[in-house]
């Protein structure tokens, strides 16, 4: 592992390309780890300087890629031209159940498609007219969210008049959503206008027949390639009484009941935090945030969950461990001489950046580098102390400065999204995508980990990287000097 000072010597190198001001400006976040000194916190959530790309996406996709798309008996209306809307459709692997166009809607696009003669005249009224037709062609659909665009807010299009009107005309919940894409600095504040309007416009609306002492909410988890299914399996293992997904194959009504929870159990803390502390605040709801990647996070995630609760659970708790202790060290065994010692490099949104450390120790790998597109501060808190002094932290880096870490640093593995990975692929370097799995899964719990194991080992040990030669291979063959940058 490098020493602080030589990462900083290698970010300083990487920044001198930039022009001063964005050398001055980007320099701030990206600083070697030291986890009792926060004068080596990076900065973050900001906005990205122009001229240098980022990869972070915008409040709309916050809002519908992320928070709203996943509730499946809902439809979620793209309101504005539409390239949002097909760029949005099922790019994220919220595995659903129920009848495609009865019940679920999850996989559907629909866009109110706004052509030039919209953005001069207004939309209200296609709007009134497509939430009629909406409940024509799919009468058994429980509500519509209106996700609205950039242009909507730049033409002013009064949405929660619509909304208001629409919801007393069809008799169903019309949510109006104000995540143009414009909005704050990243997909972040998306995720907290969505948390707001299911605040307002949901939350507390709905009874639950039968509460028990062990009623809980999984928040924040999207299901992922199966992940909330994977995670819900082990918490009912446990005793505990699961009412509701936030929002992985959720429902309307698992959104109003929620408040009936005894306690709310926050995966990803970046985008839901906002609507847990308000059920505490409102409700008086406690909650806790657990991390479900690998068996030593999720033992201590169940102890955790456990400790909220009576003898029983907590007794049931130890016994789903000690039951799966046998088959995840056999799964450790196995996979682990061939991948103790793999250096990876991470770049990843929401909770993954920090999540994923265990599950990668676990398998003898080290994480030398982590960040976030868009972390706020109380992400990098939690981040650094489980990063060695000298690993390096960088928040929204660009394509370039990401490429350049990797180049210096030489990971066996990097893991982040689609955007990077056919770059990391023509440098012939293993590459995982974190966000979606990689048309794979589930990564959570205890089933997850089988998944993850044999992931990460097909793409270290694949016999295909021995005919693929990286830049600096390449540059060594030919006896050139230094790496691609």
């Amino acid at each position: 592992m490098p020493t602080k000072t030589e990462t900083q010597h290698m970010i300083d190198k990487i920044l001198e390309t930039y022009p001063e001001k964005a050398r001055i400006d980007r320099e701030n976040h990206v600083k070697p780890n030291d986890p009792e000194d926060s004068q080596c916190a990076v900065k973050n959530n900001m906005r990205s300087r122009p001229g240098v790309m980022t990869t972070r996406g915008c409040a709309y996709a916050g809002s519908k890629g992320v928070v709203w798309g996943p509730i499946k008996d809902m439809v979620h209306l793209s309101h504005g031209p539409v390239g949002c809307g097909q760029y949005s459709w099922a790019s994220r692997r919220n595995y659903s159940t129920g009848e495609w166009g009865l019940n679920n809607f999850v996989s559907m696009q629909f866009t109110s498609d706004f052509q030039e003669r919209d953005v001069v005249f207004g939309g209200d009224k296609k709007l009134t007219q497509i939430t009629k037709e909406i409940e024509e062609l799919f009468p058994l659909n429980r509500g519509v969210t209106i996700q609205s665009e950039c242009p909507i807010g730049l033409i002013g299009d009064d949405i929660e008049a619509v909304a208001r009107k629409s919801t007393k005309d069809l008799g169903k919940t019309v949510v109006p959503v104000r995540c143009e894409g414009f909005r704050g600095v990243s997909q972040s504040l998306g995720h907290h206008i969505a948390n707001d309007t299911i605040r307002d416009h949901v939350l507390g609306k709905g009874e639950l027949k039968e509460s028990g002492p062990y009623d809980v909410v999984i928040i924040g988890d999207y299901n992922i390639g199966g992940d909330a299914w994977a995670s819900r399996i082990t918490l009912e293992e446990m005793g505990l009484r699961v009412i509701a997904q936030w929002s992985g194959d959720g429902t309307l009504n698992e959104l109003e009941i929620t408040h009936k929870a005894k306690l709310n159990l926050v995966h990803c803390y970046r985008s839901m935090n906002y609507i847990a502390r308000e059920l505490e605040s409102r409700y008086n709801i406690p909650w806790m945030e657990y991390n479900f990647f690998g068996p030593t996070k999720i033992a201590h995630s169940l102890r955790k969950i456990a400790g909220f609760f009576d003898e029983t659970i907590q007794a049931n708790a130890e016994r789903i461990i000690a039951q799966h202790n046998t088959e995840m060290q056999q799964v450790i065994d196995h996979y682990r001489p061939r991948l103790a010692g793999k250096k990876v490099m991470l770049f990843v949104g929401g909770l993954r950046p920090r999540h994923v450390i265990g599950a990668y120790e676990d398998l003898g790998m080290e994480v030398i580098g982590t960040g976030y597109e868009f972390g706020h501060q109380d992400d990098y808190e939690r981040t650094y102390k489980q990063m060695t002094t000298g690993t390096v932290i960088y928040d929204d880096p660009s394509a370039y400065e990401f490429e350049a870490m990797v180049d210096r640093l030489r990971p066996d593995l990097v893991g982040s999204g689609v955007k990077e990975k056919y770059v990391f692929h023509k440098m012939g370097l293993p590459f995982r995508q974190m966000h979606s799995w990689d048309y794979s899964g589930p990564y959570h719990g205890y089933d997850g980990f089988h998944v993850f194991a044999r992931d990460i080992d097909m793409a270290v040990n694949n016999p295909a990287w021995g005919l693929v030669k990286a830049p600096w291979e390449i540059a060594k063959i030919h006896g050139e000097q230094g790496g691609m940058m």
